[in-house]
């Protein structure tokens, strides 16, 4: 009858699985020093933990979890983003001590307790299964005051994502920057609605998140948003920044609007970035690239931003599908967009001032007052 039990795929696994083991991040490495192509492939090689209680426990400000789900895109290899993402070896070696954001001159793990949380159960054949227990499993690390940096899986997952959060921190008062080539707020596909096309319809008819709280960045679509779903987005008070504007007016200004209205209201803000918002020149391993995008250049500094300069409770990187990316460039560039919003988060809660924080050395500016260009 095959391999997989009826509810199996949903089971957790019981602390009393592990007697005698007091709650707490574990260390699953078994060498000080792990090549990236090497050990057990957590995040970075960081710590595990299982249950709410481990994050209690480790005192953690940020748990890495996957959501490996690729149906709603039609199967074309998002579900192993997750596995690729940790083993990217853009690092070389997984030893976060050893990292330095260059900008900034700041290893986001001093200022950070991080952990990998594994991954949420999924039903590999129904996307609408999956939705309730991702939304679970990010709903637990947000409650315990943790964020979420989850690792995709096609972008369905954004639906079950934001709602947990809004779960947490109450409907109406999580707002989303969500970073992509398609708008994602289609009613329907082929008559499903969990898709990777559909997850901002659900949250605004779900009521978890209005949608003058939706700012997009790097629309550019060859077939959404028509006229009829415009429309629709325009009507909702979406706030959309399509790829015309930034040619228009530049990227520095776009991104100035995006962050003030992305504290336009929220108390919490989901940082949603879609791998294909890159031109597929950076990002070539994913299922709907879309000619012309933004560069990392732009990209990865904006997100460093974004969790320095505004209040993001939670983040997820998706559409990353290794499988069409024999390079690995794409999942080198989105485990350095974590890397970059790790360090936004590390330099808001060190304290440190924006916008736009730079080390003086690195940005030239040694001997003088600002630390600004």
């Amino acid at each position: 009858m095959g391999g997989l039990s009826s509810g199996g795929w949903r089971e957790r696994v019981s602390p009393s699985d592990f007697p005698g083991r007091e709650p707490g991040p574990i260390n699953v490495q078994r060498y000080r020093q792990v090549p990236a192509y090497s050990g057990i492939a957590t995040f970075l090689g960081l710590p595990l933990c299982l249950t709410p209680e481990d994050l209690r426990a480790g005192g953690v400000d940020v748990a890495v979890v996957g959501a490996p789900v690729d149906m709603g895109t039609g199967h074309r290899g998002a579900a192993f983003g997750p596995r690729a993402i940790r083993a990217d070896e853009w690092a070389v070696a997984h030893t976060p001590s050893a990292l330095l954001e260059s900008d900034t001159r700041i290893n986001p793990f001093d200022e950070l307790v991080v952990v990998d949380y594994g991954d949420a159960a999924v039903d590999p054949m129904s996307v609408e299964a999956s939705m309730e227990p991702i939304r679970g499993v990010v709903r637990e690390i947000a409650g315990t005051g943790a964020v979420p940096v989850v690792l995709g899986g096609d972008h369905s997952i954004l639906w079950p994502d934001a709602a947990a959060l809004a779960d947490v921190h109450g409907p109406g008062r999580v707002g989303v920057v969500h970073f992509d080539a398609h708008a994602d707020c289609a009613e329907s596909v082929a008559g499903h609605l969990a898709s990777h096309a559909t997850p901002i319809r659900r949250l605004i008819e779900d009521e978890h998140i209005p949608g003058r709280n939706f700012v997009q960045v790097g629309l550019r679509s060859v077939l959404m948003p028509d006229d009829e779903l415009l429309a629709w987005m325009r009507e909702h008070g979406m706030r959309s920044h399509f790829m015309a504007e930034i040619d228009r007016i530049g990227f520095p200004a776009v991104l100035d609007r995006a962050i003030s209205e992305a504290l336009d209201g929220p108390d919490h803000l989901y940082l949603s970035i879609d791998i294909d918002v890159l031109d597929p020149a950076f990002a070539p391993g994913t299922g709907t690239p879309e000619p012309p995008g933004l560069t990392p250049r732009e990209l990865l500094p904006a997100l460093r931003r974004i969790c320095h300069e505004t209040p993001v409770a939670g983040i997820e990187v998706v559409e990353v599908a290794p499988n069409l990316d024999p390079g690995n460039l794409t999942a080198m560039n989105a485990r350095k967009a974590i890397f970059e919003c790790l360090t936004g988060l590390a330099l808001r809660k060190k304290g440190l001032p924006g916008p736009t924080y730079l080390d003086p050395i690195a940005a030239g500016l040694a001997g003088e007052d600002e630390t600004t260009p």
